[in-house]
């Protein structure tokens, strides 16, 4: 298994008061981000999550790195919502966090959860990509709410950081159950998408889901 550091970047903006994915898209967000944090400390004991919240005055790290899903399932259950996301901003502080993770030998990680209107401009996001892939920073991004507003520059962007295949472009139509269409992608399946990386996620994925459940999240 990769031994690996994410970063969850979370958009808590006002948008994601939205009810187009049920309940909220805050809410089918914080489903899919529970499951995806259980699944990645799950199928490697050294693997390490964190949690950025992208909208407010500055994006904001709520949890640096961590094994102890506990904590960020805590920090994904109070999340408020406010303001606008800053997408280029927020990346870049994500990146930091994971340039003072504690174990070196970790693949560097960000997920970014996308459901408002980018405002970044296109060249100034594919520059930032191009910096995170210099850096060997791997990137996977899940668009919903504003998909087609958004589908060009996000493009651009995970056109610009991917490299071997390390980076992911998912898309969640309206509707769409977000964590169950994740389960199916490369970001749980891992990159070579085996059968055998497919089972084990999903167990973990599982797992996850149950603990979130006796934690009452």
């Amino acid at each position: 298994m990769v031994l690996e550091a994410t970063i969850i970047c979370i958009d808590n903006s006002e948008y994601v008061r939205n009810s187009d994915y049920h309940p909220t898209r805050l809410q089918a967000e914080a489903d899919a981000v529970n499951l995806l944090a259980g699944a990645k400390t799950q199928s490697n004991p050294e693997n390490s999550v964190g949690v950025l919240c992208l909208a407010g005055k500055v994006p904001r790290v709520l949890v640096t790195p961590t094994d102890d899903l506990g904590q960020v399932l805590n920090s994904v259950h109070g999340i408020s919502v406010e303001g606008a996301v800053n997408l280029p901003t927020g990346v870049q502080v994500a990146h930091l966090a994971l340039k003072h993770r504690q174990n070196k030998h970790q693949r560097m990680r960000i997920v970014l959860f996308v459901g408002s209107p980018v405002h970044a401009d296109k060249n100034k996001l594919a520059a930032v990509g191009k910096k995170l892939r210099k850096c060997n920073v791997a990137v996977d991004i899940v668009s919903f709410g504003e998909v087609q507003g958004n589908a060009e520059k996000l493009e651009a962007f995970i056109n610009a950081v991917n490299k071997n295949n390390n980076s992911n472009l998912v898309t969640v139509r309206p509707g769409a159950v977000i964590a169950d269409v994740l389960l199916n992608t490369p970001m749980f399946l891992g990159e070579d998408a085996s059968a055998v990386s497919a089972s084990g996620f999903a167990a973990a994925a599982a797992a996850a889901s149950r603990h979130a459940a006796l934690q009452g999240f």
